[in-house]
């Protein structure tokens, strides 16, 4: 730059800032994008429906009547099928464990599992 005028410097000289000023604007901007695409990702991948369906499912089946050995049983296979349709049609492992009420202690308690291979989701749920 030392053959160059005072003005052609100066133009040089903006060149060079503008067209480093770019290259790191493309980069901000390209990053900016990777961010809010994982992010929206993460946000698709939470099954908030499908946990809400199995929970509710699960809460019913709670309430179902137990008078005699019978519905126990019928409180089980419900428990089976939940298990086996969250797996066959949601690919999702549900594990399910609860306890009814007694004298000691009046809460029917549900022990909820969900898992998915990608979003573990875990409740305790009381009910009165």
């Amino acid at each position: 730059m030392a053959g160059l005028k005072d003005d052609a410097q100066w133009i040089v000289l903006m060149g060079f800032v503008v067209s480093f000023s770019l290259f790191f604007i493309a980069i901000v901007l390209n990053q900016s994008t990777v961010i809010g695409q994982t992010t929206a990702e993460a946000v698709l991948e939470f099954p908030k429906n499908d946990i809400r369906g199995v929970r509710d499912v699960i809460i019913q089946s709670e309430f179902l009547k137990v008078n005699n050995i019978r519905d126990v049983n019928n409180i089980s296979n419900v428990q089976n099928d939940i298990r086996t349709l969250s797996l066959s049609r949601q690919n999702s492992v549900v594990n399910i464990s609860s306890t009814q009420p007694t004298i000691s202690n009046p809460y029917t308690t549900v022990d909820i599992h969900y898992n998915n291979g990608v979003m573990i989701y875990n409740e305790i749920w009381r009910s009165k």
